[in-house]
């Protein structure tokens, strides 16, 4: 809560929740995948250099989650 903030309320908890996930991935998609970095001379490859990425990311993710990993540790070995 800030000074300015009047008749503040608190959100629920499983909406920051989200929020946190959200914005987690999107840092990561910033960070580790170079997200911001693209070079790509039309939409069509913008387009997919994009869905490459994220769908990396999300394989990634199933990985862990089959190995019972945390699914946000995306620089861990596959063993």
């Amino acid at each position: 809560m800030r000074v300015n903030q009047h008749e503040y309320q608190k959100q629920p908890y499983l909406l920051r929740k989200t929020r946190k996930r959200i914005e987690t991935l999107f840092s990561q998609l910033c960070d580790q995948f170079l997200i911001r970095r693209n070079y790509a001379k039309s939409f069509d490859g913008y387009k997919n250099r994009i869905l490459s990425k994220i769908t990396s990311l999300t394989v990634i993710q199933m990985i862990n989650k089959l190995l019972n990993r945390n699914i946000n540790n995306i620089k861990s070995l596959v063993v």
